[in-house]
């Protein structure tokens, strides 16, 4: 019976999503800086978003809302509590794992007017509406929801089932659900565990859970989980189907050949059987997910002088993916058809250590950089507007006093 329904559920996979809807500035930028709900285009025809989003992950963890302006530049924004607390995974030596604490892709994510956020240190999820004035504008909804698992590290949500599902990677991985609505969110359910034993906090970033998120017709979640080639521990790719709103208590694992350490992901537009993949061992892949929920890779590519590719976002104006390191500055731009690099675009001149978390919106892409205690956490600001292979800095966007060292994840409001 589970697999004919996962069948059922996966032919479908990832559907072609709707082309953003396009608007014409109309009114001025309030006060602030910040640019009002109705003014993703500017009137020199510019594709922007509206504003971004990132989790400060400190003890008490909180969400900055940055506005994105008509000319795709950033400027001041608000922060506003969770009611949680944020922590930090540790090393091999039992050090604290910065600059990437949560070892993960998506510790905050957006659907519609809504933002959900983890707190790894309180093992919670919470979630936030967005004002419709005022992007910057953030409210909880409800409290905190209790997880089952330990260190919450992604999260994923549906506005179709009214599903948000969290990742956790610690003594207690796997993943687990709550309904949602505009009161906030219900009971969690049970854990759909993971067993790959680690502790709390737990040690990476190896043999951790990385990027939970949902195909684009919501019917399954996929999860990517890094292996440890140290010790000959492959990483896999996990496939729950949603079935009657509820996801499945059952997945689909596989490890796809030639990847060990799967980490950050992204859907591919207008081809529903594929995924963008980084794998933090070599590079990137694209991976094709059968009928069965099995992956299998269609295309990879080494990035030479990596330390650890891990995060990729896809810009639906260039139709290709652009993947940040944490341990060097620079941005790689990738074909969705087989990975193969486009243009690579060294930032060293900026000063960050490196990037991790990034966004594409409209003709930009925005990448984040947590800092180190020396060096200020700051977002990167590439005008894409040339297309493919086009990427320049425009913009180097200082955090501080929004979020510091521990600066984690990021979404967009197109």
């Amino acid at each position: 019976m589970f697999a004919k329904s996962l069948v059922l559920a996966l032919l479908p996979l990832i559907a072609v999503a709707a082309p953003h809807q396009r608007y014409r500035a109309g009114a001025a930028r309030q006060a602030r800086g910040e640019v009002s709900c109705t003014q993703p285009q500017a009137s020199n025809g510019v594709n922007v978003g509206k504003a971004i989003y990132i989790l400060t992950n400190d003890a008490e963890n909180a969400v900055v809302a940055i506005p994105i302006g008509q000319d795709g530049m950033l400027s001041k924004g608000s922060v506003a509590k969770t009611g949680g607390a944020g922590s930090i995974a540790v090393d091999a030596m039992g050090q604290p794992a910065v600059p990437d604490p949560l070892i993960s892709q998506s510790s905050l994510t957006l659907v519609g007017n809504s933002i959900f956020a983890v707190n790894a240190g309180s093992n919670s999820l919470s979630m936030m509406a967005i004002s419709a004035e005022d992007p910057t504008s953030l409210s909880c909804v409800g409290q905190p929801v209790a997880i089952p698992g330990e260190f919450p590290n992604t999260v994923a949500a549906s506005a179709k089932n009214n599903l948000a599902c969290v990742g956790t990677t610690g003594a207690l991985a796997g993943i687990s659900c709550a309904t949602f609505s505009n009161k906030g969110l219900g009971e969690m359910d049970g854990l759909r565990a993971f067993d790959i034993g680690q502790t709390t906090p737990p040690v990476g970033p190896t043999n951790t859970v990385s990027h939970s998120f949902f195909s684009a017709d919501e019917s399954v979640l996929f999860t990517t989980v890094k292996g440890d080639p140290a010790v000959n521990n492959t990483g896999f790719l996990s496939v729950f189907p949603v079935q009657d709103a509820a996801l499945s208590k059952t997945d689909v694992r596989s490890s796809p050949e030639g990847t060990a350490v799967l980490f950050g992901s992204a859907l591919i537009p207008n081809d529903p059987s594929s995924i963008f993949v980084t794998d933090a061992s070599f590079g990137a892949a694209v991976l094709t997910v059968g009928s069965d929920g099995r992956g299998q890779v269609k295309g990879s590519q080494a990035v030479d002088g990596q330390a650890a590719t891990c995060w990729v976002a896809v810009s639906d104006a260039t139709k290709s993916a652009f993947v940040t390191d944490v341990g060097v500055n620079r941005v790689v731009e990738m074909s969705l058809d087989d990975a193969s690099i486009i243009k690579e675009l060294d930032l060293s001149a900026n000063g960050d250590p490196g990037l991790i978390d990034l966004r594409a919106a409209g003709d930009f892409v925005y990448a984040l950089s947590p800092g180190n205690g020396t060096t200020n956490a700051a977002i990167t600001v590439l005008d894409t507007s040339g297309g493919q292979g086009s990427m320049k800095q425009v913009q180097h966007f200082d955090l501080s006093g929004l979020a510091g060292k521990n600066a984690q994840g990021m979404a967009v409001m197109l």
